[in-house]
């Protein structure tokens, strides 16, 4: 099992099949329209016109676990995020991140790279995952790692 084996909604209410990025290296991060480490959306963004022509996607999930960070709808986020931050990657429906209710794509990264003190658990929003061409979950970053300083990893991986 990979992460090409998952399907989400997209923020639109469209089925994604995860096979749809079979060969190219994904960032996938759960964010948050009213969160400190919202602005981060700024240097996503700029990662992803720098890569986006070399087989490189960013995947993010809304969630509203946090803080009540995420509490609008999808039409919301979808205006919050182009209007600040001129995002074009992918948005996702909200899901939930952590619990009984934790989306399955989720339970597949967090179960393959643990956090802080081996730890499953979400602890914010903003956490990141890198995912290599072949589907598997190669590295977590914290929330507070800036998405620009993962430029390196990232390369990495494009380059493999």
């Amino acid at each position: 099992m990979n992460f090409y084996d998952f399907s989400a909604k997209t923020n639109m209410g469209i089925e994604k099949n995860m096979k749809d990025y079979n060969g190219k290296v994904l960032l996938v991060v759960n964010t948050a329209s009213k969160c400190g480490f919202t602005p981060q959306y700024e240097e996503l963004q700029k990662l992803y016109e720098e890569y986006k022509d070399q087989d490189f996607e960013i995947l993010a999930f809304p969630c509203n676990q946090f803080g009540n960070q995420e509490p609008g709808d999808n039409e919301e986020i979808r205006n919050f995020c182009k209007l600040n931050y001129n995002v074009t990657f992918q948005l996702f429906d909200k899901i939930d991140v952590n619990g009984e209710n934790t989306h399955p794509i989720y339970k597949y990264l967090k179960e393959n790279v643990k956090g802080l003190l081996n730890s499953k658990d979400i602890k914010w929003n903003f956490t990141k995952f890198l995912v290599d061409k072949n589907g598997d979950v190669v590295k977590r970053f914290a929330p507070i790692k800036k998405p620009l300083s993962m430029k390196k990893d990232i390369e990495e991986l494009l380059k493999a």
